[in-house]
């Protein structure tokens, strides 16, 4: 039989578990979300200077 100690490491330890597991994907999704962002505005300034050019 489990002692209730034991269950109480048991939540602990899949309580971790869950918040490393969401932290993980959370970052993830934010790292791309920062590049993806970047690599937008490298774009758009891009795009503004090369008008710019064509036009004056």
């Amino acid at each position: 039989m489990v002692e209730f100690p034991q269950y109480l490491g048991f939540i602990l330890f899949l309580t971790v578990l869950t918040i490393g597991f969401w932290l993980l994907f959370f970052l993830v999704a934010f790292v791309q979300y920062w590049i993806g962002g970047a690599l937008w505005e490298m774009f758009k300034e891009w795009r503004a200077k090369k008008l710019a050019e064509s036009n004056g």
